[in-house]
């Protein structure tokens, strides 16, 4: 394997991965929690004690983890939805700052993940999908 491949491995995997963790959380919001409970748990997490995530957005960030981890998955659009998908990272992250790093450290959990996350985005974006991609499998079918 040459080493180009393995980068395009790499990206394949990581991309992958970030976009089933996605889904799983959109899954989460609507499907086990309910689009009420995900509202309410919203409205009830601040910044510093302030509230600065309404609970209406618990349904457009559902479909934004969704719609981007199913592009994700396909390295459809990636450049296009990282920062989206990175933005509700990041929302999920910030959330937790007044906890502590671990996402042990307090019955809320920390920050650490949602950042996490966050950081992933941006590695995607700024390294792109690489060569395995849907796009790119229907543009050799063509060939």
């Amino acid at each position: 394997m040459t080493e180009l491949e393995k980068q395009d491995l790499g990206k394949l995997i990581l991309r992958v991965s970030l976009g089933i963790v996605f889904i799983a959380h959109g899954w989460l919001k609507v499907f086990t929690f309910g689009l009420e409970r995900a509202i309410n748990v919203f409205e009830a997490h601040t910044i510093w004690h302030i509230n600065m995530v309404p609970g209406w957005f618990a349904p457009p960030a559902a479909l934004i983890e969704w719609v981007g981890g199913i592009c994700l998955i396909l390295g459809v659009k990636t450049r296009l939805v990282t920062p989206f998908v990175a933005a509700v990272a990041f929302g999920a992250g910030a959330v937790h700052f007044e906890n502590g790093w671990n996402y042990t450290s307090k019955p809320d959990g920390g920050w650490e993940y949602g950042i996490f996350l966050f950081l992933c985005c941006i590695v995607v974006y700024l390294i792109g999908p690489g060569k395995h991609t849907l796009p790119n499998k229907l543009n050799k079918n063509k060939e």
